[in-house]
């Protein structure tokens, strides 16, 4: 009976001695795990941060072009609104003149199609 005893002692032991290193194993794969994570989470933000930098530089060409385009059309706006202001102040006194006298200067004249009563 002891051996049988010893024997039983010696697979309970095995027993936990076998469960002790699965629980080993199992904290070393969950840090394994976190770990992984942890790596793919930097490399992640490495190449984000790379991908916006690239952005960034193609932004910066397209806006400084645009920034071209728009100076350009802010100084066209200009000289238009120049020539504009130029023209009103040259054609004014006579285009005042003209509505004057049209207004103004009323030539009373018979309807073509007035008939008189005989």
């Amino acid at each position: 009976m002891t051996s049988q005893s010893q024997g039983i002692q010696q697979l309970l032991q095995a027993e936990k001695r076998a469960k002790d290193k699965l629980e080993e194993a199992k904290k070393r794969k969950g840090k394994r795990l976190k770990q992984a994570k942890e790596e793919a989470t930097a490399e992640i933000d490495h190449y984000r941060l790379q991908r916006e930098k690239e952005f960034r530089k193609k932004e910066t060409n397209v806006m400084g072009s645009q920034g071209n385009f728009s100076a350009k059309i802010e100084e066209q706006t200009t000289e238009a609104i120049r020539n504009l202001t130029s023209s009103y102040h040259r054609n004014m006194e006579s285009m005042m003149k003209k509505l004057l006298s049209t207004i103004c200067d009323i030539s009373p004249e018979i309807h073509p199609n007035f008939r008189p009563v005989v």
